[in-house]
This record gives C-alpha cells, sequence and structure tokens, in this order.
C-alpha cells in the first residue's frame, strides 16, 4: 500500500492531480485509521496505464472510457488523424528554425512573409541587424538572411560593368519628358543609379537635377558620367533611402523614377512622394505590368515569387488617381528598351557562367532572362505621366 506522497514521487505526479484522479473515479484510495489515504498496488498500475494512453493523445476522459469498455477504434482514428497533424506542423516548424539558423534555405519563408506583413518583414530584418538598404535588397534579390552577403557580392559583380539595371532607354525617356507639361526647374530623379536617365534629363532641359540613389559607387559612376558630358553642375547627388529621404514638402515640380518604385512598393511610392512634388507638379514612374488577363503559367509563377505586387495598367491608374494624382498618359517600352537592358545582361551571364557555377544569383538571373525570352508580350515595363492633383 501506497501514501498518497509516495504514490505522487513514484509516478511524478502532484498531488492535486492524484486527488483529482480520485474524485472522477480513476483511483480508489482507502481511509486509515490514522486518517492517510493509502492505495494499492492495482491503483499504481492503473496510473501507468494511463499514463501510457495519454502518451498516445488521448484525453483524460477517453482513458478512463477505455479502462472501463472496449477502445472505442474510432476516437484512436480520430487522434491519430490529430497527431499527423500536428507532427506536420511541428515539422515545419523545425525546419524553420533550423534554416534561420543555416541549415537550409530561407527563400520561401522570406517570400511567404513579405505576401502577408511586408512592412513587418522589414522591421524585423533591421532589428536583425541589416541596415535599410540591406534589409530592402533582401527582400528583393537574395531572400535568405543567411546567404544575403554571398549573394549580394556575386549579384554586384554581374552587375557593376554594366550601365542599365532594368528596362528603359534613351528614347522612352525623351518621350515621357516630352508629356511633361512645363519646363521643369528642379527635378528629382529617385533610384538614379549610374545615370542613364539623368544625363538624358540634364542634356535635354534646364532643370537642376537632384539624384538619389542608396548605392555610393553608383552615385560615383554617375558623376563621372555628368563630368564627361560636362553636366556635373547641374546635377546633386544624395546617397540616401527612397524611404527616408532629406527633403522639404514640395521641393520639386518633377519627379522621376524609372524601375525603382517597386522596392518599396508603387502603391507606397505614389502617397509619400506626393508631398514632395510642388503644386500641380508632375511625377513620371516605370513598372512592370501584366499585359494580359490569362499570362502563362511559367510567367505566372515567376513572377508572383519575383513581384509579387505586380498588376495591370489598369489598377495601376486606379491607384494613382486614389493617391491624389491625374494620369496625364502613359505607354509601354518598346522591344529596344527591354533589349537594351538583357541583351547585355545576357552577355554578362554567359560570361561568368564558368567561373560562377554554383552562384544563387546568376540562378536567379538565367530564370529571368528565361521568362524574358518567352514573355510574348505577357508583361510589359509601363511608362507613367502623372500630375498632382
Amino acid at each position: 500500500m501506497y501514501r498518497i506522497s509516495e504514490l505522487a514521487e513514484l509516478l511524478g505526479l502532484s498531488r492535486t492531480t492524484l486527488l483529482y484522479y480520485e474524485k472522477i473515479g480513476l483511483i480508489s484510495g482507502k481511509r486509515q485509521s490514522n486518517g492517510y489515504r493509502s492505495y494499492s498496488e492495482l491503483d499504481v498500475q492503473r496510473l501507468r496505464l494511463i499514463q501510457q494512453l495519454q502518451g498516445g493523445g488521448l484525453t483524460l476522459k477517453e482513458c478512463k472510457a477505455c479502462l472501463e469498455a472496449k477502445v472505442d477504434r474510432q476516437v484512436l482514428l480520430e487522434r491519430l488523424n490529430q497527431l499527423d497533424e500536428e507532427i506536420v506542423q511541428k515539422q515545419k516548424s523545425r525546419q524553420l528554425l533550423g534554416a534561420l539558423l543555416g541549415e537550409s534555405r530561407l527563400t520561401e519563408w522570406h517570400e511567404s512573409l513579405d505576401k502577408v506583413a511586408p512592412e513587418a518583414h522589414l522591421a524585423w530584418l533591421i532589428s536583425q541587424g541589416f541596415s535599410e538598404k540591406e534589409a530592402l535588397r533582401l527582400r528583393w534579390l537574395s531572400k535568405d538572411m543567411n546567404k544575403h552577403d554571398c549573394y549580394m557580392a556575386d549579384f554586384n559583380k554581374v552587375f557593376t560593368p554594366l550601365d542599365r539595371w532594368g528596362p528603359g532607354s534613351e528614347k522612352e525617356t525623351l518621350l515621357a519628358l516630352s508629356k511633361v507639361p512645363f519646363k521643369s526647374e528642379a527635378v528629382l530623379e529617385i533610384g538614379c543609379g549610374q545615370g542613364i536617365a539623368t544625363t538624358v534629363l540634364a542634356k535635354h532641359s534646364s532643370a537642376h537635377i537632384t539624384a538619389l540613389d542608396n548605392h555610393e559607387n553608383s552615385l560615383s559612376r554617375l558623376m563621372d558620367r555628368a563630368k564627361k558630358q560636362g553636366l556635373a553642375e547641374r546635377v546633386t547627388t544624395v546617397c540616401a533611402s527612397m524611404t527616408d529621404m532629406p527633403f522639404e514638402a514640395e521641393s520639386f515640380d518633377l519627379i522621376w523614377s524609372e524601375c525603382s518604385a517597386y522596392i518599396m512598393g508603387v502603391a507606397n511610392a505614389l502617397k509619400q512622394w506626393r508631398s514632395l512634388l510642388t503644386s500641380n507638379g508632375i511625377l513620371v514612374l516605370s513598372d512592370l505590368v501584366w499585359s494580359t488577363d490569362s499570362p502563362s503559367e511559367d510567367a505566372l509563377s515567376f513572377w508572383q515569387k519575383e513581384y509579387p505586387d505586380m498588376t495591370s495598367v489598369k489598377e495601376r491608374t486606379k491607384q494613382a488617381k486614389e493617391g491624389g494624382y491625374e494620369v496625364l498618359d502613359s505607354f509601354a517600352l518598346s522591344e529596344d528598351a527591354w533589349a537594351a537592358y538583357y541583351e547585355p545582361l545576357q552577355s554578362r551571364v554567359n560570361e561568368l557562367k564558368s567561373e560562377m557555377p554554383h552562384s544563387d544569383a546568376l540562378h536567379d538571373l538565367e530564370a529571368e532572362l528565361d521568362i524574358y525570352h518567352r514573355r510574348l508580350s505577357e508583361f510589359d515595363y509601363q511608362m507613367f505621366i502623372l500630375k498632382k492633383a
């Protein structure tokens, strides 16, 4: 016979638990003449059996039923299905924790988080020690916080010698500029890169151009380009994030952004940049858009991963109007504008294949090039000319 304290120690249960078990009839203690309860070896064995059944996922009520009658197979099947679901979830949890520790890739996790909580995702990356610049690059490019530095080293190796980092051409820049209904005096170019559009704007206008980018090396190349063309006096470079620009409200009558608004989200860009425009100021931006309502599975799958915010011209036009703009015009970039970016990029990727056979960055660029070569007019780059309403 066992006193309740001995029973509790033997089975690793609390006294309160044992009293509850006795209350619901799982065990039956006998009160001795000295007032203490005592329990038999059968009580010990019943409790050990209950512990085993609970280990299989049964509730206490179901355990009691199993002790008192034939096992209900349906109950066991339900518990088995529940455990299977829990195991799947635990495996996912284990995979995520392992990936966070660098055991596997985090790409899918970053992509899914960016869809459901983009702002929280960005803030969390910054809290992990990434600068805002690198956090934005991680979201759009490497998509793996453990491999980001290596990925960006390869990415920069590919792009550093290239002039264009997105589709466009001098012809399209000039066409968009011709649709601005006044001669600009103060231009802000956001995401200017190495200054391809900057020098075109400077050459064909009398405005002073403030060129903003968060890549110092790009700005240095921009100024070298401007000096060679005798335009340096009308260009000022600013190294800063497009999400936190150091300018007063209504500082510019024209804001220009080719292939860069997607970084912070076009809807956010429309909202945040509007305050920098003077009354009736103009915003010119280009963005990747669907040109069909039924894109191929390959194209849809690729761009849903690479640019989940991608939408139609109609939807971007609606966003612009809701954001406080009048749409003066919009047009799709020409095939020459696509080729001006992708042909040099293809040559550079081919050049580096043998040198970087295991590069994730190179692999991703090859996938993008493949989608471009098979695009069949499913998507375009659209230039929007918007007037602050």
